[in-house]
């Protein structure tokens, strides 16, 4: 009985975390640069004792937990505009962007614009950074070329600072638009990316794949709950008869 509780218990659990990772993914399915969260289950074997006849025999029962929360890197679709602050990466780099708190964070949102003072930022976020640092332009004809390189007038002011992010690693993720990896990787040779000014880079998002995941999972919570339900009704009942007898 107690077993039967837990599995129920597990796979209510492993359910909701995936109901809101896929829920996150769709408000998000719109957001520039976001990368969808996935839930990595993993398996263990538990031991079973059976009895048959009056003798113990062992067995393993297969059981299922929710493990890690994994951001999907995969690359996205490009919407392209007339804007010079409008930036896409094609490939495995990303751009830095330095927050208020000074910490250097990734992203692959490139719907940028100018403060006050004429650093190209994006958003609240922060600055974004180039091999000077803040990248300073003080207005808005400029051009980003294929390397990176940034130029004014036909003369390069700097460079953005990318930073390489292998499409199977572990990163951590601040809101909905940065992401922490520190894992300094250089770029591997042969490893090939280019900037596109003009254009921005959408959510890896497939909003049909996610509804269909979220009813699947809706209804498999359900019933691990339906399961509980019963076990609970036949364990009052047993207990029942048991303080009768």
């Amino acid at each position: 009985m107690l077993r039967g509780y837990y599995n129920a218990a597990q796979g209510m659990i492993v359910k909701q975390r995936q109901l809101d990772a896929i829920g996150n993914n769709i408000v998000n399915m719109n957001t520039s640069g976001y990368r969808k969260d996935e839930i990595i289950t993993n398996t263990f074997l538990d031991e079973l004792v059976l009895v048959n006849e009056r003798r113990e025999t062992s067995g393993h029962l297969l059981q299922t937990y929710a493990d890690v929360s994994k951001t999907n890197l995969e690359q996205s679709n490009f919407t392209y505009t007339d804007s010079n602050f409008d930036v896409a990466i094609y490939g495995n780099v990303y751009f830095n962007i330095r927050a208020k708190n000074g910490n250097i964070y990734q992203t692959r949102n490139g719907q940028w614009e100018l403060d006050g003072e004429g650093y190209l930022i994006l958003g609240k976020s922060g600055r974004v950074q180039g091999a000077n640092g803040d990248i300073y332009l003080g207005r808005g004809d400029f051009e980003i070329r294929n390397d990176g390189s940034i130029y004014i007038d036909g003369e390069q002011v700097d460079t953005l600072r990318l930073t390489y992010i292998p499409p199977d690693a572990d990163v951590d993720k601040l809101g909905n638009n940065l992401m922490l990896y520190t894992g300094g990787e250089q770029l591997p040779e042969g490893e090939r990316f280019d900037i596109i000014q003009g254009a921005w880079e959408h959510s890896n998002v497939d909003g049909n794949k996610e509804v269909t995941q979220m009813m699947e999972a809706h209804r498999l919570y359900q019933a691990n709950s339906q399961i509980l339900k019963q076990l609970d009704q036949i364990n009052n009942k047993a207990q029942a008869i048991a303080e009768v007898s």
